[in-house]
């Protein structure tokens, strides 16, 4: 969407965590099951940190923009009125679920029934009022739709605001960037963009590509130079591997024989199933790995509900049709399905070679080749949700397995993924290019699985750990620096902390590159690290964390 704010304005602000598994599918997959049980043709790879490096971010944006929820485990600490199967988390949300209604208790009582273990969904929507705004109005339109009273907390209405009563930021709308520029030694210099019909060149230190899986990955392909004649930090070629749509739909419907008032509340007021996602269960012999979560929610607008199926009980038109949809159009409710999803080798993003948008450029393009792990995983989950529908007194319930594939528009991930190999990967564990280090991406394009279930709240934390924890030569800003001479040469002290040490201090020679690390460990052990040049990628801590120094 093109808005300050994007997607967010309109989204279901669903705003989940991924889950621990979904960090080391790979290495967890092999361990559990064996090689074997990888899906053939998959390059799925583990991520290059866990859900525990990710977490403080993820509790961090909960809070700057406000998430609605019921923590389930805290702090190890398992309560099951949250999701049980989540990875432990800090603090708990920083406000109560969204509203409860008949249909809520109803559904999340079946499910309990069935020997499942329900939870409300996690909503980036007040439940009460917050920072000046209104708790959600329960009005019925927030599908896809913004909201009048700001109780949705797109990055519209939270964080861009916040940035720019800082000073800090500048927008420029309605301004197209067309190329990022980069130097015959291969560094990133601008932005190309055009403004009310006329061309400009942005000069940047540091340039962060924010525009969506498709955008980022085109952008790349079409900022070729001397440097990069395949695209901007494409000389390995794994610019638009690895991408990954999202296996997910709405594949099992159910009819009741009362009345269910949906028409009112969010899309986020639901309840979610997570006993048949991840590694939840044992998957031996089930021909698959990873699952679905199954969700159950609120708002059906009365189009909509003229789609119920007719359950094979009368003609899909004329006068039965109409009095049957006169009857069940309230009493009919399906659920959301989102499968872990992998890439794969026959899957991948690149220009089309014949269709060209209005400025002449080309396209992006999807290539999505067959697949069998997900389509198996689905089919699994369905039979569980029809036993959820069946305990909650469903008289009827129907299958219409996805023969479509994966969503295109919604949560598509992948092509720019990040990893600690230029060989197999674009970006290193902070987002910034291994080829082009002054240049970020953000956003969907990082991440290297799918979890199952939405990923707007993991590309938040991504990018707030990339600002936040960035390379010092990368993101030069609120670091402590000593400059002395030391026997002759000019020494650079560069203080910070790390990710999983207390306190750190880079040594830095000018000519001869970063030649020391010192780390003051929170077990009270100081150790020395002696560094050639280039060798930081490679150390056995990982990038550090820089911050202010206090003495």
């Amino acid at each position: 969407m093109n808005a300050v704010g994007g997607t967010s304005i309109h989204y279901y602000a669903n705003s989940w965590r991924f889950q621990p598994w979904d960090f080391k599918v790979r290495s967890e997959t092999i361990r559990r099951y064996g090689a074997s049980a990888i899906p053939q043709g998959s390059t799925v790879e583990d991520w290059p940190f866990s859900y525990d490096d990710l977490e403080p971010y993820y509790d961090t944006v909960e809070y700057e923009i406000g998430v609605s929820g019921k923590a389930g485990n805290l702090q190890g600490k398992i309560d099951p009125q949250g999701n049980v199967f989540e990875g432990s988390r800090r603090r708990e949300y920083p406000m109560p679920p969204l509203r409860e209604t008949e249909f809520i208790d109803m559904i999340r009582g079946a499910a309990r029934k069935a020997g499942f273990h329900p939870h409300r969904s996690p909503a980036a929507i007040n439940s009460q009022p917050r920072d000046g705004r209104s708790p959600c109005a329960y009005h019925g339109y927030c599908d896809t739709g913004g909201c009048h009273v700001k109780a949705k907390n797109s990055t519209a209405v939270t964080t861009i605001p916040a940035a720019q009563k800082t000073k800090n930021l500048t927008i420029f709308e309605r301004a197209h960037a067309t190329r990022i520029i980069s130097d015959d030694n291969g560094k990133t210099t601008g932005v190309q963009y055009i403004k009310d019909g006329q061309e400009f060149f942005q000069p940047a230190k540091v340039v962060l590509l924010a525009s969506y899986t498709y955008e980022n990955v085109r952008m790349l392909l079409l900022s070729k130079s001397k440097a990069y004649p395949n695209g901007l930090a494409n000389n390995h070629g794994q610019v638009g591997k690895h991408y990954i749509g999202h296996w997910a739909n709405r594949e099992v419907t159910a009819l009741f024989p009362f009345d269910l008032n949906l028409w009112y509340g969010a899309n986020a007021q639901g309840v979610v199933v997570n006993d048949w996602a991840d590694d939840s269960f044992d998957h031996s012999g089930l021909g698959f790995i990873g699952g679905a979560s199954l969700t159950v929610n609120h708002e059906l607008h009365p189009i909509a509900a003229s789609t119920v199926p007719t359950f094979g009980r009368v003609p899909q038109w004329g006068g039965e049709w109409k009095k049957f949809v006169n009857q069940n159009a309230g009493r009919w409710a399906s659920a959301y399905a989102q499968v872990n999803s992998l890439p794969y080798e026959n899957t991948w993003l690149d220009l089309d070679p014949e269709v060209k948008d209005k400025l002449g450029d080309p396209v992006c393009r999807i290539t999505s080749g067959p697949k069998q792990n997900e389509p198996r995983a689905s089919a699994h989950a369905a039979k569980k949700t029809e036993e959820w529908f069946r305990a909650a007194g469903a008289i009827d319930v129907v299958h219409v397995p996805n023969m479509i594939g994966p969503s295109l528009s919604t949560h598509a991930v992948g092509g720019t993924r990040m990893g600690t190999k230029a060989e197999s990967s674009v970006v290193d564990q902070w987002g910034f290019t291994h080829e082009s280090p002054n240049l970020g991406i953000l956003g969907g394009s990082v991440l290297v699985t799918h979890g199952a279930r939405n990923p707007t709240l993991t590309i938040q934390a991504l990018a707030w750990r990339a600002a936040v924890g960035g390379n010092g030569q990368r993101l030069p800003y609120g670091l402590g620096w000593f400059v002395q001479s030391y026997n002759g040469e000019t020494v650079v002290w560069q203080f910070g902390v790390s990710d999983n040490v207390s306190s750190s201090l880079m040594v830095t020679v000018p000519g001869r590159g970063l030649t020391m690390v010192l780390l003051a460990n929170s077990d009270g052990l100081n150790r020395s690290f002696p560094l050639a040049a280039g060798d930081l990628a490679a150390s056995p801590f990982g990038r550090l964390f820089l911050g202010t120094f206090v003495r």
